[in-house]
């Protein structure tokens, strides 16, 4: 029985989130993405710290009605859970503008057509963001990937999620006892510390952040040790979920659109980047993410 079903409000087609999260290496691990279509297996640590859960997203058809089963669940609050999981495939916004882009973009058109209309996979939470930039500074993704999922093993939760296991990280008080850890350095797992500390300070709720200015946001997520500028802009357009802004510290973001259009100088001029970047208002999030998701 279902928790929730969702209408999704514009094109949308779970396979779409599935792949990319397959190979996307923050999200990137087994039991993740299912082989079988339009389903998609979730564990990750609420963000009110209550507790972790297991969510199954199902979808008969693309652009039909999805599904929201939680297998598990320690967290408080069971509305939470399925806000925050549809959240994570951007199905919380309304993206019936989105398609109509292509109307008028022949490059946006034929790359949503192909891809299903990739929305953006987010982070779980700007938290779990924050926690992954301090641990994947400069060692390989994999290598950050293993880590991380040694500290869920560890520290956080297992969740069984159609009869697949999936770690979930551990909250702001737990991480805050973690003293050593394999792979993390003293200076990484002291910033861990700071991130954990931001957390229930509100540092990094994402209504907070959403609701801020654009600077005043990236500015505050600059504030937390470890995270610099190219991150400040990551958690706020991959963890916390804005669908407007542009990102110029993503340079593979940016000369997959300067590939994809044909002006090269778009890679490294500012202002060119923002000029090709209007035509994709009131979307240019979702269609940075999508330029280089299908590159």
């Amino acid at each position: 029985m279902s928790d929730l079903v969702l209408e999704p409000r514009g094109p949308f087609d779970l396979s779409a989130a599935a792949r990319f999260i397959a190979g996307w290496p923050p999200a990137a691990r087994p039991g993740a993405a299912a082989g079988d279509g339009r389903v998609l297996r979730l564990g990750f640590l609420v963000d009110d710290w209550s507790g972790h859960a297991g969510v199954l997203l199902r979808q008969a058809d693309g652009n039909g009605p999805v599904e929201i089963i939680v297998t598990s669940s320690t967290a408080a609050d069971l509305e939470r859970v399925c806000d925050q999981a549809a959240r994570i495939v951007s199905l919380d916004h309304d993206g019936s503008g989105y398609a109509a882009l292509g109307e008028g973009d022949e490059i946006v058109r034929r790359r949503g057509r192909e891809s299903g209309w990739l929305r953006p996979v987010l982070f779980h939470s700007p938290y779990e963001a924050a926690c992954w930039a301090v641990i994947s500074a400069r060692i390989r993704q994999s290598q950050a990937a293993r880590v991380r999922d040694e500290l869920a093993a560890n520290h956080g939760a297992v969740l069984v999620v159609d009869r697949e296991e999936l770690p979930g990280f551990p909250a702001p008080a737990r991480l805050l006892t973690v003293r050593e850890a394999r792979g993390l350095s003293e200076e990484k797992l002291r910033r861990l510390h700071g991130v954990a500390e931001a957390a229930p300070a509100g540092d990094l709720d994402r209504e907070r952040l959403l609701a801020a200015p654009h600077d005043e946001a990236l500015t505050k997520l600059r504030e937390i040790g470890g995270i610099g500028p190219f991150w400040a802009e990551g958690i706020l357009l991959r963890a916390v979920g804005t669908t407007d802004a542009l990102t110029f510290g993503e340079k593979r973001g940016r000369a997959a659109a300067a590939e994809a259009y044909g002006e090269p100088h778009v890679a490294d001029d500012d202002d060119a980047f923002v000029a090709l970047a209007e035509r994709w208002r009131p979307f240019r999030t979702w269609v940075a993410v999508l330029l280089r998701a299908t590159a």
